[in-house]
């Protein structure tokens, strides 16, 4: 799930957290797609999904939907689970897909072991947003691992996950995990030199997480890595929002000693394209070569990530390289 835990309705590259507790406002469990009430059900398509959202103008994604399993809503967004007929369970937020089951793996293998495999010994995580429970899942497969925090706004999020994503939220059942529900922001910024990696899976600056989308989060992020941390976040798509991406790379670029930009393909995503925004401590790290490789039974579960498409996925088309600002790497 991209960015779940907090709408990506507006999505951005971010670093989320948002305020306060959590309300249930309502809730509707229905088995008829027809009678669905949440953004994105189209009216007029019966038994259809329809996303349709100012950040990707002109264009739209539609899933047959076959059973609503839960739609409601929080202090902070709609949310839905569903049934659909090509892909699996699927959760959304304010009418925008976060994750599906048959296309997850592309983006939660690649946003948690990117991070993971640039660092030689991961032991302390932190995650913020990721309220589905499938980085966590990622990050755990790690037997370097001592402990990995999460940190999710939305407790709605997390516990319709663990009813209607399993294959998610399994990350959350594991003894290494710790799963707190409130102010990511609060959170990351009182630790110092704590984590070796970070992994932002969060979005939507225009919402509650508004006042994080800068610098004071940015700070709190490089305060919390130790020497030779890593930190990842969702870095959204190049076909929509390279203007974004080039700024937010800039700025990140003030604080961190290395920073690049690496993408993966997903199918239920804007586009089929969602990236992620890399940044290293040090100086002069080569993001695109892992320092460490799956052992093969790790390798073997994976169903998208490889030490291979950990480098290829650095390599930019030319469009978004020269924008961007990025040498081109030699073979």
């Amino acid at each position: 799930a991209a960015a779940v835990g907090t709408p990506r309705s507006q999505q951005f590259v971010l670093f989320a957290a948002l305020a306060g507790g959590l309300f249930l406002k309502s809730e509707h469990t229905m088995a008829d797609p027809s009678t669905a009430t949440n953004p994105g059900m189209n009216p007029d398509m019966k038994g259809w999904f329809v996303e349709v959202n100012d950040q990707w103008p002109g264009q739209a994604m539609a899933m047959k939907v076959d059973k609503v399993l839960f739609e409601g809503s929080s202090d902070f967004q709609r949310v839905g689970v569903y049934e659909t007929s090509a892909y699996g369970t699927m959760m959304t937020l304010d009418g925008v897909i976060q994750s599906t089951q048959r296309d997850e793996h592309a983006y939660h293998e690649m946003i948690a072991h990117i991070p993971m495999f640039l660092h030689p010994n991961p032991q302390h995580v932190c995650i913020i947003g990721g309220g589905d429970g499938g980085v966590m899942r990622e990050v755990v497969r790690h037997p370097s691992v001592i402990s990995a925090d999460n940190c999710d706004i939305d407790g709605v999020v997390v516990e319709q996950s663990k009813v209607h994503l399993k294959h998610l939220s399994c990350g959350f059942e594991h003894p290494k995990s710790h799963l707190t529900v409130g102010d990511g922001l609060a959170f990351i910024s009182s630790k110092t030199a704590q984590y070796d990696v970070v992994i932002v899976d969060s979005s939507d600056p225009d919402g509650p997480a508004g006042t994080l989308f800068g610098e004071t989060f940015y700070k709190a992020v490089h305060k919390a890595l130790k020497p030779g941390g890593i930190v990842c976040s969702q870095g959204e798509c190049m076909w929509l929002h390279l203007d974004l991406i080039k700024s937010m790379m800039d700025f990140c670029g003030g604080l961190f000693g290395t920073v690049g930009y690496a993408y993966t393909t997903i199918p239920t995503y804007p586009s089929g394209q969602i990236g992620f925004l890399i940044s290293a401590k040090e100086e002069g790290v080569p993001l695109h070569k892992p320092v460490r490789e799956p052992e093969e039974a790790m390798q073997e579960a994976m169903k998208y990530y490889s030490p291979e498409i950990h480098s290829a996925s650095f390599v930019l088309p030319e469009f978004a390289r020269k924008k961007l600002g990025i040498p081109r790497q030699k073979a």
